[in-house]
């Protein structure tokens, strides 16, 4: 067979999604996983078990591969460096890949390009906290011994602090009223990057795919909706968004990917504030949550243009198929019998899509979602809704 064989480092539900998407291509998938129980080793016929982070394992998993991606950005950037140095093509890239792996490297890096962000700044403890928060007040507090702080007692806070690697789901995140409250997150011992908090009014996310010789393509700006740090649901196309902002959302996306280097799927995630205005929040360089609504409501889904990329194929078309999609994620409770709940929410609603990855049942875990479609976003969003509480449970009729 001269069909190429795609390496994919991690085994969770990206990579099982991401495989579904090349099997019609006939494209052959090899796995490094943690455990043979992992989302995607359940599914993928080639499975190597192993450490993602020792490098000889991973120089073995890479023979025979074409090319190598991902399903999490955690693989040790000198290890995809070593990669490269073997002939091997990884993509996105260790040059790419820092930036989704590291926030201080990326809010530099989107700084020096002029991408719109929250102010910034790397903090060294929690006095060093506390003088970014009088920076950005604009000069309301004065600096006085001790480490305190005159004017109004708030000195700036709240601020935002997010470990520069690691964090992910609101993990590895603080929202912190005071010098006191940033005690936690230097107590691992890594760097800490402080933003201000921005008051913004939605998030939303711009998901684009890039190949290797330049093509690329933009989804629909989105609408993300987070509950507790967690992704809950996936409006696409963003509902009142302007042509003009959506534009610039997208245009925006397509100039960091290019600026970076990207290759394969990037998701940028937005704040847009009540001026009208957008920042960029997050970067992911790997399929992402805020575009699983492609699966079923794009004509080519993120998960097959990433497939195409990461090959340097012509990119798939990424235009929505119906006027609103609605992506609703199905997290675990106390009802670990989802398989039950099947009868009822597809004679409910017939053109529901459900996607489960396979994953035992913890609360707040995410096992699966569903994709709603159709002309009329309410009923839309109320089926989605409906469907994903009644397989976790919370809805029971």
């Amino acid at each position: 067979m001269t069909f190429p064989v795609v390496g994919m480092v991690g085994g969770g539900q990206l990579a099982r999604m991401t495989h579904e998407a090349g099997i019609p291509l006939g494209i052959r998938f090899k796995l490094l996983s943690d455990t043979p129980q992992d989302s995607a080793a359940q599914v993928v016929g080639d499975v190597v078990i192993g450490d993602y982070r020792d490098l000889a394992t991973l120089r073995e998993f890479a023979r025979g591969c074409d090319v190598i991606t991902f399903d999490h950005e955690h693989v040790p950037t000198e290890h995809l460096r070593a990669l490269e140095a073997d002939g091997i093509p990884v993509r996105p890239g260790p040059d790419a890949l820092v930036h989704a792996q590291d926030k201080g490297v990326m809010r530099a890096k989107l700084t020096e390009i002029g991408a719109p962000c929250p102010r910034h700044r790397i903090v060294s403890d929690p006095a060093d906290v506390e003088a970014f928060a009088a920076e950005i007040s604009g000069g309301g507090a004065e600096r006085l011994d001790e480490g305190r702080w005159s004017g109004d007692g708030s000195g700036g806070f709240p601020v935002i602090l997010k470990t520069v690697r690691g964090g992910y789901d609101g993990k590895g995140v603080w929202f912190v009223r005071s010098a006191k409250d940033a005690e936690e997150p230097f107590r691992a011992g890594v760097p800490v990057l402080a933003e201000e908090k921005v008051d913004f009014t939605r998030e939303l996310a711009a998901n684009i795919v890039r190949s290797p010789h330049g093509q690329a393509v933009a989804y629909p700006v989105v609408e993300s909706i987070q509950v507790d740090g967690v992704c809950d649901t996936v409006i696409a196309p963003a509902p009142g968004l302007s042509e003009e902002l959506s534009a610039q959302a997208q245009d925006l996306a397509l100039r960091i990917a290019k600026e970076l280097g990207v290759v394969g799927h990037l998701a940028v995630e937005l704040f847009e504030t009540a001026d009208g205005r957008i920042l960029v929040n997050e970067l992911a360089m790997r399929p992402h949550n805020s575009g699983h609504w492609t699966q079923d409501g794009a004509i080519t889904s993120q998960f097959a243009n990433h497939v195409r990329a990461v090959l340097d194929l012509p990119l798939g078309d990424p235009r929505p198929r119906a006027e609103w999609t609605v992506m609703a994620n199905v997290l675990g409770g106390d009802y670990p019998d989802m398989y039950s709940a099947y009868l009822h929410c597809m004679a409910r609603d017939p053109q529901l899509k459900i996607h489960m990855y396979g994953k035992d049942v913890k609360p707040g875990r995410k096992v699966g979602h569903v994709n709603t479609y159709g002309d009329d976003l309410a009923d839309v969003r109320e089926r989605a809704a409906h469907a994903a509480g009644y397989l976790r449970g919370t809805i029971t009729e």
